[in-house]
């Protein structure tokens, strides 16, 4: 069965597994948990705990465990906490291709888990900044990348499009990389630069990655922007580059073909 765990910080809604799992669980347990959730317009970060009483689950559950995803737009978060190598094993495994962040503790880790599960950014993580005299977006990485990062660089970027032609550049300031969250992250990203490649004219990497000299080479085939990359701490010269100043604007043209008074 699904006992709820209560002794619980707010923000946490945490179950433990105890004997079998059968299909009335998570019709009585899990369903009306994230019923609750969308009635009250939040997401869910999840603990479950597996403990050496756990039995496994009864060939309903199977079902439900299918009716389930539904609910996975509304996970935030998922620890599950237990000692039991295969579950382990196998959580770690598949925990890269879930569209959530998910961690495995030990039995003993239980308020290490809870403190994870409170310590999640809520939104975004990944900070950015659009300059508009420059019409550069300047993106600060310093954590693994969530899908959420590019819903929101892709609400920046669509505002900007909306009444302008292209982003002259984008300047990703990064000391490292630090990879993605899951594999919901990683296509995210190639959406991203799928969607905006053609409206960018220059790609600026402001890092220490001993990896960022190959990306030129590389992203020539793929994009249609410039890339160039710069030190860590060659941010100004990185956007100064990605504004590209020698550029002609509309205005400017139009002066220069306007004839000369003489």
């Amino acid at each position: 069965m699904l006992e709820k765990i209560t002794d619980v910080p707010a923000g946490v809604d945490a179950l433990k597994a105890v004997g079998k799992i059968s299909k009335e669980d998570y019709e009585n347990v899990v369903e009306p948990l994230f019923a609750e959730a969308r009635r009250q317009g939040r997401r869910v970060r999840l603990l479950l705990q597996v403990g050496p009483e756990y039995e496994g689950f009864s060939l309903g559950v199977a079902r439900e465990k299918m009716i389930g995803f539904r609910f996975m737009r509304l996970v935030e978060g998922y620890a599950l906490v237990t000692d039991i190598g295969w579950i382990r094993e196998w959580t770690q495994l598949v925990g890269f291709l879930l569209p959530w962040p998910l961690r495995v503790f030990g039995n003993d880790q239980r308020d290490e888990a809870m403190g994870w599960l409170r310590s999640l950014p809520e939104g975004p993580g990944v900070l950015h900044r659009l300059l508009p005299d420059a019409e550069v977006l300047v993106v600060d990485v310093d954590q693994p990348l969530r899908v959420q990062d590019f819903d929101a660089l892709a609400l920046t970027a669509d505002t900007w499009l909306g009444t302008h032609d292209e982003l002259q550049g984008i300047v990703i300031h990064a000391r490292w990389f630090p990879g993605w969250e899951n594999i919901g992250s990683l296509l995210r990203h190639v959406r991203f630069v799928w969607d905006y490649h053609r409206k960018v004219n220059r790609v600026a990497l402001a890092t220490g990655s001993v990896l960022a000299a190959m990306v030129p080479r590389v992203a020539e085939y793929f994009l249609h922007a410039k890339v160039k990359t710069f030190g860590y701490d060659e941010i100004e010269a990185a956007i100064a580059w990605a504004a590209n100043p020698a550029r002609r604007r509309p205005e400017n043209l139009a002066t220069s073909m306007a004839p000369t008074s003489r």
